[in-house]
Formats: C-alpha cells, sequence, structure tokens
C-alpha cells in the first residue's frame, strides 16, 4: 500500500538520522506506558490500526530510518488508560540512545512530504519466517522487540522480522475489531497482543502490550470491512 510520511534528515556531530513521521496524525488512536504500569494497551480505531500496520510494515525493511508516531495529543477516548505515550520504531543500526530523543524531537520541523510503498506480501514472509523461530524456542536477542520509555515515549528497538509480526498484529485488529460485540456498541474491544514479541525481561516475564479496537463515534458512520461503499441498508419500501 502508498503511504504519506513526513521526513526529516537530521545531523548531530558524527550520527545523521532520518526521521519519518506519519502525514496525518493518528488522532483516534493513543498507547500508555506499559513500563511503569506493567501493561500496555495501544487502543486505536480502524485507521489508526490501519496506519500503524503500514508504519511497522515500513520500519521492518526501512533500517536505517527512525519512525516516530506521535501519539500523546491524540482525540481523548471513552476508555484510555493513564499516562500516555509516543510512539518510536527502530532498528538497533541508527544507534538511537533514548537519552538523545528529546534533542532530536526538538528538531523535527518542516519536514518534507514523502510517498512510501509497503509490501504485504513481503511483510507476511517474514512474519512466518520469525513464527517458525518462536514455535521452536529461539531466544535470539535480535528477534525480539525491545521497550523502553523515556520523555514520553515509548521506544520499541527491534528487527525486520519482528516488525513484520507487529505489523500483521495491527491489521487483524484493524481488520476483525469492527466484529467484535463489543465494539458494535461503541466499547473498547481487546483483539490481538504484542506481549510474546517483546524480549522477556530477566526474570523471565514480560512486559504487556496488548492492541484494543474502538470505532471512532458516530457508530453509524464506520463502514465494517468487506462492504461495498456503495452499499446502502435495504428498507422496508425496497424489501
Amino acid at each position: 500500500m502508498r503511504l504519506k510520511v513526513r521526513e526529516f534528515r537530521i545531523r548531530t556531530g558524527p550520527h545523521a538520522y532520518r526521521i519519518v513521521q506519519p502525514w496525518h496524525p493518528l488522532r483516534h488512536t493513543t498507547v500508555n506506558d506499559p513500563i511503569s504500569h506493567h501493561w500496555g494497551y495501544l487502543l486505536g480505531d480502524h485507521d489508526g490500526l490501519s496506519a500503524l500496520a503500514a508504519l511497522f510494515s515500513f520500519a521492518a525493511f526501512s533500517r536505517h530510518t527512525i519512525v516516530h508516531v506521535p501519539l500523546r495529543q491524540s482525540i481523548p477516548r471513552t476508555f484510555f488508560p493513564e499516562d500516555p505515550v509516543d510512539l518510536v520504531l527502530a532498528h538497533r543500526s541508527p544507534g538511537l540512545r533514548p537519552s538523545a530523543w528529546p534533542g532530536l524531537r526538538a528538531r523535527l520541523r518542516d519536514g518534507a512530504p514523502l510517498t512510501v510503498r509497503t509490501n504485504e506480501q513481503r511483510t507476511a514472509a517474514h512474519a512466518a519466517a520469525w513464527k517458525a523461530l518462536w514455535e521452536r524456542g529461539d531466544g535470539r536477542a535480535d528477534k525480539w522487540l525491545h521497550p523502553s520509555v523515556h520523555a514520553g515515549t515509548l521506544f520499541l528497538h527491534g528487527g525486520r522480522d519482528v516488525f513484520s509480526v507487529a505489523s500483521e498484529a495491527f491489521s487483524l485488529a484493524a481488520g476483525f475489531g469492527p466484529l467484535e460485540k463489543r465494539a458494535r456498541k461503541g466499547h473498547d474491544a481487546l483483539i490481538a497482543t504484542l506481549t510474546h514479541c517483546l524480549a522477556p525481561a530477566s526474570a523471565g516475564d514480560r512486559t504487556e502490550l496488548d492492541i484494543g479496537f474502538q470505532a471512532r463515534p458516530p457508530l453509524h458512520h464506520f463502514r465494517p470491512p468487506g462492504r461495498p461503499a456503495s452499499r446502502r441498508p435495504r428498507t422496508a419500501a425496497s424489501a
């Protein structure tokens, strides 16, 4: 799919960074600090979760690019945990230290428009490769998402395959969320999780990070996936 982003090129001393943000803010999508509360909940509507699926797919194959998703200014929702944070996706290769992020974030002004493409088949293939290793109990550190929180930002450092798995999880949440009974009543519905993708802590436990769906009100404006845009509800006169 095509994804419009805002691109920044920043140099600090010997380091050069390429940072991208979604062109349109994800105004109905938000996430809390999963480290402080030992449980994270990323809650979004169909558009927000679909955008995150594309952004994770883009991050998977953009090794030297940092993906920044501002979420703290999201429109308040009917349900939301404490401590909203922004989201940053990065491979280890850019050498991004969370402590350096506030200085970089302050320079994110006047980004250039850019349209990038994601490849769903390629994403699915690498997600399948990760799942095969996971099922065999492969514990290599580069196969996990490593979460940390600093300066109001959740950092997920990872690699190509695990970012692809996360992308599929967001696609699943965007597609099946509207079918959940709670979602049809306007409530949030837990659909997917990234917990199994996160690096185990020293004690063997993992930080929990779940994905929920909540339709943007008013609910009658939402068209479930698979229904043609031109289709209208049948009335008594047309029955």
